[in-house]
C-alpha cells in the first residue's frame, strides 16, 4: 500500500510566492514537481510585503527564513493615524518581540521570490519551466494533464495532481469554472506605489494606517534601505493612465510635508481594484487550487498574503500525508472544505473591517472599539513587564495562526 501510495510528480502552475513555496516544501518532502510559468521572469509589481508570524513559520519549514530576514527587517510597530498625523491608536515592538522566533519580517514579494526561486532550484527533484503557458487541462482516473502552449510548439504535461497558484487571473480556475469566481468587486480604487520619501522626519513608525472618508491611505516601509509602499484611495471610474497622471497630486494632498515630484523617487505605481471572492471548490478530482487563484480579498492587514502561505501549509500537510499512506485522497476534499470556511470566516470578514475602518463612518463604532481593545492590550503587555512577567510578544499576535489547520484528525487510511 504504501508503494502504491506515492505521489510521482505534483505539476504545479504559476511562479508566484504560493507555487514557488509549495515547490520547496513538497520537493523536501520527496515528492517531485514541476512548476509552469507562461511569462519568462518572476512578478515585479508592488505588492504585498510583510509576513505575519504563521507565514514566517512556512519560510522557516522551507529553509528561507535566516535569508529573509538578511535581506529584510523587523517592523518596529503599526499605529493609525488622522491625516494630520495624530495617533489614534497602535502597537508597539520592543525588545521581547525582536526575541520572537516568529517576529513579523517585511521584505518586497518580488525580493522574496527571487529566494524562493533559488532554494527551488536547489532541489533535485525540481524542475521549473518558463515561457509555458497553460491553456487547457484534463485527467483521468490515473492523471492530470496540462496541454501547454511554448515556443517549441504545443505540449502537454501530466503529473499526479496539478495545483493551480496562478493568481487571480487564474487560467486553472478558469479551466474548472469558466469566468465563475463568486463575490464582489468593491466600490473602490486603490494605487500601489513604491517610493523613497522621508517620512521619519514626520514621525512616522514602520507602518501606519491613515484614517480618512476620502484621503485614507497605508504607508509602510518595505525595506531596510527606506523604500515605502504607500498605497491610496482615489476616485473610481476613470483609466488606469488618469491614475498614473494623478499620482503626484493625490501625494500632495495627502502625504506629510505636501510633497512635490522632487521632494520624493517614486519606483513604481499600479492602480487596481479591490476583490472579495473565494471559488466554489478547490479541488476538482486530480485539480486543486490554492491562495489568489483560489480566493481574493483586499490588501489592508495582509489577509490576502497570509491567507495564501496558509492554503500552502494545508495542501503540503495533505499531500505529504497521501504520499506517506497516512491517508486517501478524500483528503483534498478537507483540504477544500478546511480553506473555504478560512476565507469565509476569518479572511473575508477581517479584511473587509480592516478596509472599512480606514473610511467608513458607518463604521466608526467598530473602529473606536478597536483602537480600545489594541489600548487594552499594550497596557496589559506595559503591566506585566512591569512585574517580570512577559509571556509573549504583543507586536506580533498570533492570530494569523487560526488560519492554519491540523488535518491530522481528518485522515482516512487508504483501503487495503
Amino acid at each position: 500500500m504504501a508503494k502504491d501510495s506515492k505521489i510521482k510528480k505534483v505539476v504545479i502552475v504559476g511562479a508566484g510566492p504560493s507555487g514557488l513555496l509549495l515547490g520547496i516544501l513538497l520537493c523536501k518532502a520527496g515528492i517531485p514537481i514541476v512548476l509552469l510559468e507562461k511569462s519568462d521572469v518572476l512578478d515585479a509589481n508592488p505588492r504585498a510585503a510583510h509576513y505575519a508570524p504563521s507565514a514566517v513559520v512556512e519560510l522557516r519549514r522551507a529553509g528561507v527564513l535566516d535569508t529573509v530576514a538578511e535581506r529584510g527587517y523587523h517592523p518596529n510597530g503599526v499605529c493609525w493615524r488622522t491625516i494630520d498625523g495624530k495617533i489614534l491608536s497602535g502597537i508597539r515592538a520592543d525588545e521581547d518581540d525582536e526575541k520572537d522566533p516568529d517576529a513579523m519580517v517585511c521584505l518586497p514579494l518580488d525580493k522574496l521570490d527571487k529566494i524562493l526561486l533559488e532554494e527551488l532550484e536547489k532541489q533535485p527533484n525540481s524542475e521549473v519551466l518558463w515561457e509555458h503557458e497553460v491553456v487547457e487541462i484534463e485527467q483521468d482516473e490515473k492523471e492530470a494533464r496540462c496541454i501547454v502552449n511554448t515556443k517549441e510548439g504545443k505540449k502537454v504535461i501530466g503529473g499526479d495532481y496539478i495545483v493551480g497558484c496562478d493568481g487571480a487571473n487564474s487560467q486553472i480556475r478558469r479551466c474548472l469554472f469558466g469566468d465563475e469566481y463568486p463575490g464582489e468587486t468593491l466600490p473602490a480604487q486603490i494605487i500601489a506605489t513604491n517610493v523613497y520619501y522621508p517620512f521619519e522626519k514626520f514621525g512616522y513608525w514602520d507602518s501606519q494606517f491613515i484614517v480618512h472618508p476620502t484621503d485614507w491611505y497605508m504607508a509602510a516601509k518595505i525595506t531596510s534601505d527606506g523604500m515605502w509602499r504607500v498605497t491610496y484611495g482615489d476616485v473610481v471610474g476613470l483609466e488606469p493612465e488618469e491614475y498614473i497622471k494623478r499620482q503626484p497630486m493625490r501625494y500632495e494632498q495627502i502625504l506629510p510635508g505636501a510633497p512635490k515630484p522632487e521632494d520624493y523617487v517614486l519606483k513604481s505605481a499600479s492602480p487596481y481594484k479591490l476583490q472579495q471572492r473565494c471559488a466554489k471548490s478547490f479541488r476538482v478530482g486530480r485539480i486543486l487550487l490554492a491562495a489568489d487563484a483560489a480566493h481574493l480579498c483586499n490588501p489592508f492587514g495582509g489577509m490576502g498574503l497570509t491567507g495564501g502561505i496558509a492554503d500552502i501549509s494545508s495542501l503540503t500537510d495533505v499531500l505529504i500525508a497521501m504520499h506517506l499512506g497516512l491517508t486517501d485522497d478524500s483528503i483534498l476534499d478537507k483540504y477544500s472544505e478546511v480553506r473555504i470556511k478560512k476565507w469565509r470566516e476569518i479572511i473575508d470578514p477581517m479584511s473587509r473591517a480592516n478596509f472599512g475602518r480606514l473610511h467608513d463612518e458607518n463604521l466608526k463604532a467598530d473602529r473606536e472599539e478597536f483602537f480600545r481593545g489594541m489600548d487594552r492590550m499594550m497596557a496589559e503587555k506595559d503591566r506585566m513587564k512591569r512585574i517580570g512577567d512577559i509571556r509573549g510578544s504583543t507586536f506580533n499576535n498570533k492570530f494569523t495562526f487560526t488560519l492554519m489547520e491540523d488535518f491530522t484528525p481528518y485522515y482516512k487510511k487508504p483501503a487495503e
